[in-house]
């Protein structure tokens, strides 16, 4: 066995770990600024996006004919794996991609005529940033970096056990 396949585990669980904290970390100013009127632009704030992708996946048919484990199918109309494209990489994710972008759905107004920022009828511009929505997605984030931190716990108490082996 490979030095590096025990690191396997952790690598991909610390690159998730990563992953959810910029996930985090754009929710947290998404929250902190969601009744920002006016930025430096002065235009309302932006609700931030955050989206991951992986850098390397293989299609799962590829990685199981390189195994040489023979698949059947149950249903004669499933897929038998053949004509499907293969792809080239390393078997395992390099790690994930991380782009963060800026919602483009409009701001939302709100009548609110003492405001230094309200137009001439009395509204102003606010951010598109909806607090419940932002929370629901704090409290998924919470639960991936959780079950990351599982792994990542997981994988040093294997590699402890196969120490002392």
């Amino acid at each position: 066995m490979k030095l590096e396949s025990v690191f396997t585990g952790l690598n991909i669980s610390a690159a998730g770990l990563s992953a959810q904290r910029k996930k985090m970390n754009t929710i947290a100013s998404n929250l902190a600024n969601a009744e920002t009127s006016k930025t430096e632009q002065g235009t309302p704030y932006r609700r931030k996006v955050v989206s991951f992708k992986s850098r390397t996946a293989r299609m799962f048919s590829t990685v199981m004919r390189q195994s040489g484990i023979r698949l059947s199918t149950t249903n004669g109309g499933h897929m038998g794996g053949e004509g499907l494209a293969e792809t080239t990489g390393q078997t395992v994710p390099a790690g994930i991609d991380v782009t963060e972008s800026e919602d483009p759905s409009p701001p939302r107004t709100a009548f609110d005529p003492g405001n230094p920022d309200a137009d001439a009828n009395g509204y102003v511009r606010m951010p598109n940033v909806n607090v419940v929505t932002e929370m629901v997605n704090m409290i998924a984030t919470s639960r991936s970096f959780e079950a990351n931190t599982t792994a990542v716990n997981a994988a040093k108490s294997m590699a402890k056990d196969s120490l002392e082996i």
